[in-house]
């Protein structure tokens, strides 16, 4: 076990941190940091003798928390943000059919459970468990559970996607 990164590096949290029930003065899910804050590696530990544990300072947030080596890449790396969350409820934007004739309707209801950045296209992507079905979505094919409401914010038109061989979705 081999830290990433030394005493004093820069690094950025790649999603939002909340309590875990460590933070003093915090509820439990409580939000602690967006993601994207950028902080400076403080001290290196473990948890558990399997997982390295960075006390990182934020400074514009005013806080130093305990970050895992995974939430973690260099203040320095590409980095996009994610609009969705781990685990959070969304729906689809849209109809979208599949190539083997499997179909969902517009404001079908899924979770997130894992975010997949394309620094080549620019893009983000999620794989989403609808009720047990798993796609590869853009973000663009995505909106927060909360925030929809049947044509309201996406207006009346039909748009359609397909889905090509390898997963992608493509607009018809």
């Amino acid at each position: 076990m081999k830290p990433t990164f030394d005493f004093g590096d820069r690094v950025r949290v790649v999603r939002n941190v909340r309590n875990d029930g460590s933070y003093p003065g915090k509820r439990r899910g409580e939000l602690l940091l967006k993601q994207g804050a950028i902080g400076s590696v403080r001290d290196i530990g473990s948890f558990l003798q399997d997982q390295i544990i960075y006390r990182v300072h934020f400074i514009n947030e005013g806080k130093t928390i305990g970050c895992r080596e995974q939430e973690l890449i260099a203040a320095s790396e590409p980095w996009l943000p994610a609009q969705f969350e781990l685990r959070q409820k969304v729906r689809t934007r849209m109809s979208i059919d599949r190539v083997n004739s499997l179909s969902l309707a517009r404001g079908t209801v899924g979770q997130v459970v894992k975010i997949l950045p394309d620094y080549q296209q620019q893009r983000v992507f999620y794989h989403i468990d609808f009720s047990g079905l798993y796609l590869r979505m853009p973000e663009a094919a995505l909106v927060e559970l909360e925030g929809y409401a049947d044509g309201a914010k996406e207006g009346k038109g039909k748009k359609r996607v397909k889905e090509s061989g390898d997963g992608e979705l493509l607009y018809a």
